[in-house]
């Protein structure tokens, strides 16, 4: 077992990465791919992109950057976690992880849409209007393939709730607020398979996630960076 300091150290990695990709998944989700593509409008969301091409490339770079930081916040959360129950806390990191390699997978598509709109020379052998559709479909499976991975993300935040509760080392609420965060993820991405008119419902689902995740992680994660592992008081199982 880590003893309370080391503890603490694992706390303060996890918050200061949690407050990071909080600050980065707001920007590049937000204000870059909620703010420049329009679904369904290949010729809008092209002008949108070309217009503002170095803030795509920022947003881009934003999502690299959550990519990289998630797997030090995993191990670190694990670490941190084990003391209450060792098996949770690495299913808990498994789930993260699983959740990262999908958001690695899906950059690659961003990566395409945005050698899309180069102009590259090997790329005049399509109309303009090819490009853009082919651009838009690549920015259409980069949100297909995160949004699988959102998935294992939600059931990370339901065990990482369960931790939470169970740890006693902070008010409950904290954790149930994050597991309920957890699920709404669970329910968004079944929305997505489920219903074939998904869209009448997006921004009802897209509160319906939002509000809680942003109360329960910037939460999680002001937490952990001021008390994370100052306290150990669960019981060791």
């Amino acid at each position: 077992m880590e003893n309370t300091g080391s503890l603490r150290r694992y706390g303060i990695i996890a918050g200061a990465g949690y407050v990071l990709l909080f600050v980065l998944a707001i920007f590049a989700n937000f204000v870059v791919r909620e703010g420049l593509i329009v679904a369904g409008d290949a010729a809008q969301t092209a002008a949108n992109i070309r217009g503002s091409e170095g803030l795509f490339r920022t947003g881009l770079v934003s999502f690299m950057l959550v990519f990289v930081i998630d797997v030090p916040v995993a191990w670190a959360l694990y670490v941190l976690f084990s003391p209450v129950n060792r098996n949770l806390s690495l299913l808990s990191a498994w789930f993260r992880i699983v959740y990262t390699v999908f958001m690695g997978v899906a950059l690659i598509f961003f990566f395409q849409a945005l050698q899309l709109y180069s102009k590259a020379e090997f790329l005049k052998v399509f109309t303009e209007e090819q490009l853009n559709a082919q651009a838009l479909t690549a920015l259409d499976l980069f949100n297909s393939t995160w949004l699988i991975g959102l998935l294992a993300f939600g059931v990370h935040l339901v065990i990482a709730g369960v931790l939470l509760v169970k740890s006693r080392w902070t008010a409950p609420l904290l954790g149930y607020i994050v597991m309920i965060s957890g699920i709404t993820y669970v329910i968004d991405t079944a929305a997505h398979s489920l219903l074939a008119n998904y869209a009448d419902y997006a921004m009802v689902l897209l509160v319906i996630v939002a509000v809680p995740s942003i109360l329960a992680e910037g939460w999680f994660g002001l937490w952990l960076l001021i008390k994370g592992g100052k306290n150990i008081q669960a019981e060791l199982e």
